[in-house]
């Protein structure tokens, strides 16, 4: 396990989202991204999660609801890195993984494509 602060493993987030290309990240619609220490006590050892309602899944009812959330948990990351580029890697394929459920991508297809 790496040791990293809460500050520079939330620049390492704020980075991976800049890496966004600029025509993806344009389409991204009301969706906060956070970072925690800790993943829920019922899934210790998640690294992220997407909740919210995908694009794919938006209809003309849609509106007036509360943003859609990415969350990073810091701790299982680090726990499963040994190096900062490994988690600077696994941060980077988190962010990815979770925007792609926002487009309505299921873990499945994010396995087959290596972000798993």
């Amino acid at each position: 396990m790496i040791e990293m602060s809460r500050p520079d493993f939330e620049l390492l987030v704020s980075e991976a989202l800049d890496q966004v290309p600029p025509e993806l990240a344009a389409l991204i619609d009301n969706v906060a991204v956070f970072v925690e220490d800790d993943a829920p006590s019922s899934d210790p050892h998640l690294l992220g999660i997407y909740e919210g309602i995908p694009l794919t899944e938006r209809g003309h009812y849609y509106g007036g609801v509360l943003p859609d959330r990415i969350t990073i948990y810091r701790n299982p990351t680090l726990s499963i890195c040994v190096t900062h580029e490994d988690v600077v890697d696994e941060v980077n394929i988190t962010v990815v993984h979770e925007i792609a459920h926002h487009f309505g991508i299921d873990d499945a297809r994010l396995h087959a494509l290596g972000y798993g």
